[in-house]
């Protein structure tokens, strides 16, 4: 990954800034999205003190044209892109039931939306140049997950697109990584999302220890060196992948059994 151009969106901070780190270790050139500038140029000051190449960016992904611009600067700056991390995101905790449907399209519009508008704007940078395209998914990317409806919506979603984009590709050279971590320690759950659109106020129902945001980006880094298709992380992840595969109705039951029966247990 030397001197490779690598692009990562939500850089400011969680599994993002872990992955610029990661690349970063290995003399690579990070290009840093963020919304939230203090923190963008603060992990991008850190990178540069080990004598890292960081450059950051303010972007604003559900917004297409914040994205194309982002992706303009990188390649006159660098010539090119090697690989796009989407990794940007937000999420909801609320049922269906306490949702307004403009909570839900604004979890699409940066879960969804956010990742097609950089792929969008980064792919004739990435097909010149026969690069990768990691997409940060989730466990709730192919199985349900209670009181989550939207977030699931937008996991869902990025599975059909990238892997549908990924048989489009098949005679680019351009590689497509899904990665779906499990319960992962960061701050995405502080700044998550009511069903009003608020901040929700109840803790997060999870089920397993939670992961460092390091050891995803340490998969994330593999998986773009061996060209991997998906990667489904935890065991946890890797027995909800399996269950829901073969039996649905059961997987069901123990979601509901763990995380709670009624929206107050949400």
């Amino acid at each position: 990954m030397k001197n490779r151009v690598i692009v990562v969106t939500g850089a400011a901070s969680g599994i993002g800034a872990a992955i610029c780190r990661r690349f970063g270790t290995e003399k690579a050139k990070i290009v840093m999205l963020d919304m939230d500038e203090a923190a963008l140029n603060e992990q991008a000051e850190a990178l540069r003190d080990k004598g890292q190449e960081a450059f950051p960016i303010f972007c604003d992904v559900a917004r297409e044209e914040s994205c194309a611009r982002a992706m303009e600067d990188t390649i006159r700056r660098h010539g090119g892109i090697d690989v796009l991390v989407n990794c940007a995101g937000t999420t909801l905790r609320a049922p269906f039931t306490d949702c307004t449907v403009s909570v839900l399209r604004k979890v699409m519009d940066v879960n969804f939306f956010g990742y097609v508008n950089c792929t969008k704007a980064a792919l004739p940078s990435l097909m010149e140049r026969k690069g990768s395209i990691v997409v940060i998914s989730s466990i709730a990317g192919f199985a349900p997950l209670l009181g989550r409806t939207g977030y699931c919506a937008s996991k869902h979603a990025l599975h059909g697109f990238f892997n549908t984009l990924r048989a489009e590709l098949k005679n680019t050279g351009v590689h497509v990584l899904i990665v779906c971590p499990g319960f992962t320690k960061t701050n995405l759950q502080s700044r998550a999302l009511a069903g009003d659109g608020g901040r929700a106020q109840d803790p997060r129902t999870q089920y397993g220890k939670e992961s460092s945001p390091d050891t995803v980006a340490e998969a994330v880094y593999i998986g773009v060196l061996e060209r991997k298709r998906l990667l489904v992380l935890t065991a946890v992840g890797k027995i909800t992948h399996l269950l829901f595969t073969l039996s649905p109705a059961l997987y069901d039951w123990m979601m509901i059994r763990n995380l709670g029966k009624s929206k107050e247990d949400l």
